[in-house]
């Protein structure tokens, strides 16, 4: 038997870089007619909610009404938990209802606790505009955009010389290679565009889904292998302790590779040439030592960049370690440029 209502919130995952408040929506759905009530925000200590409680009238069962709360992060790095309390008819709800729909099956429901995660990250970045060429699908992009950056989707038709100058960084998603024919005829652009000064992240591709291995994915010797590192707890070993990707703007250690979900990476190269520098080793139990997770190489006067660690799944997860590394990732190279983004506080 369904609640009489339900709720959820708007996003997963709510990053606050700055300690500026942000709204934040839960969305109430009636599951009967005629429901009143109110509803108000849990949430970890340090964290506030404005206003305290608001009330919603739902008047046919599906109707949902959008209500929305001010939320003040604390000062300092936290990390939390807030989830709905609504008050209805004397009881209390705090299950949000998803639906299952398959042609293949009869429609489904499930209740689930109705909750989002809050991170309040101390981070700093340098550039604002980044272009990114989606390939199988990732909400890296919208992960980005929550810590400030503005991220323009790429067209590869579009893509011809000059034309990604005015990028501050262009990152590709998952897989691109691989889906994107295209994308293979544009390189020597993407190229180009590091070697006048750019930096390119070029994230995981399937080596198994080549006809054959694409010989000019990087300026420099790059071979995909099938190695992964499964257990998301595997412990990382910074082996570039001294350079930049693990330095600017933000310092990376060893604690940062905590809280990770389901993996660290996955299709990590296993040959490279001597321009790289591999800046991290991680291995599964009883494995050898993997060091192709991330490799950096500067190209003319920009960086190209290899990572097969899963940001696709730490960001949106709202892993700060990952946020740092990427926004390290997208800064290497402007040490001498001013941050557009310092936040301490």
């Amino acid at each position: 038997m369904l609640p009489k209502v339900t709720a959820s919130f708007a996003e997963d995952v709510f990053i606050f870089p700055k300690a500026t408040p942000k709204t934040v929506s839960i969305i109430v759905r009636a599951e009967k007619e005629n429901v009143t009530g109110t509803v108000s925000v849990v949430h970890p200590q340090g964290w506030s909610i404005s206003p305290s409680e608001a009330t919603f009238t739902l008047s046919q069962k599906g109707e949902t009404e959008t209500i929305d709360f001010l939320v003040t992060p604390p000062s300092q790095d936290s990390e939390g938990t807030i989830s709905p309390k609504i008050m209805a008819e004397g009881s209390v709800f705090d299950k949000k209802l998803n639906e299952i729909a398959y042609y293949h099956i009869p429609k489904q429901y499930v209740l689930l606790p109705a909750k989002a995660k809050v991170v309040r990250l101390n981070i700093i970045k340098t550039g604002e505009h980044i272009g990114y060429i989606v390939g199988a699908g990732d909400k890296v992009p919208e992960s980005l955009k929550q810590i400030g950056y503005q991220v323009h989707t790429l067209n590869v038709d579009d893509i011809d010389e000059g034309v990604l100058d005015k990028y501050d960084g262009i990152v590709i998603g998952i897989r691109a290679y691989n889906v994107i024919e295209e994308l293979k005829f544009k390189q020597p652009h993407l190229l180009n565009y590091v070697k006048n000064g750019g930096n390119l992240i070029v994230q995981y591709n399937t080596a198994n889904r080549w006809r054959s291995q694409f010989e000019n994915i990087a300026p420099y010797p790059l071979k995909i292998s099938r190695d992964r590192v499964t257990n998301e707890n595997a412990p990382v070993e910074i082996l570039a302790k001294s350079h930049a990707l693990v330095n600017f703007p933000n310092q990376i250690t060893e604690r940062d590779f905590q809280g990770w979900v389901q993996e660290r990476g996955l299709y990590f190269p296993n040959e490279w040439g001597d321009e790289f520098t591999p800046v991290l080793s991680m291995a599964d139990e009883g494995e050898d030592a993997k060091k192709g997770s991330l490799l950096v190489a500067p190209y003319g006067e920009g960086y190209y960049i290899y990572t097969g660690l899963s940001f696709f799944r730490e960001l949106p997860a709202g892993v700060p370690g990952a946020f740092k590394l990427f926004a390290n990732m997208l800064s290497i190279g402007k040490e001498n440029v001013q941050s557009t983004d310092e936040i301490k506080g």
